[in-house]
């Protein structure tokens, strides 16, 4: 009976993580009129940073938020630099606001809680250039670990 038991926690917490690992979290996250498209993924298999290899990949996705549209508070698996290509889109971190337009570039490091509103009467667009571990399928974004202000 013990052993059964065992197995069944052993079973639930490798679910919970598998859950976890491939990004069943990241439903969580409050959105509106947003659409995501991953448009390159290769795993790092060379190079010189050897600590790399086989266990992360660079990711492409492309992120599409309605006007009027929203990505709430979240934080990402892993770092990677942000550029709009369309549009503008205010970006809400705990101790400061940007306002991010077409042509713009900045760095987000994943573990800074953030959110997103389209705030203009038309479609924003922008590409996500990540570092994610090579097992992550699925969206990047994740709860929260800390909120942004108000």
């Amino acid at each position: 009976m013990a052993t059964g038991f065992r197995i069944a926690a052993t079973l639930f917490c490798f679910t919970s993580l598998m859950d976890f690992a491939t990004g069943a979290e990241q439903l969580k996250v409050d959105t509106k009129g947003v659409t995501a498209r991953i448009v390159y993924e290769a795993p790092i298999d060379g190079g010189h940073l050897a600590e790399l290899k086989g266990k992360y990949k660079m990711r492409i996705t492309e992120i599409s938020i309605a006007a009027g549209g929203h990505v709430g508070d979240h934080n990402h698996v892993g770092p990677g630099i942000r550029q709009m290509t369309v549009g503008e889109m205010e970006y809400i971190m705990p101790q400061m606001t940007h306002t991010y337009r077409a042509g713009d570039y900045f760095f987000e490091t994943g573990d800074i809680s953030h959110r997103v509103i389209n705030k203009s009467g038309a479609v924003n667009t922008h590409l996500l250039f990540e570092i994610l571990p090579v097992e992550l399928a699925g969206a990047s974004l994740i709860l929260p670990r800390d909120k942004p202000a108000p």
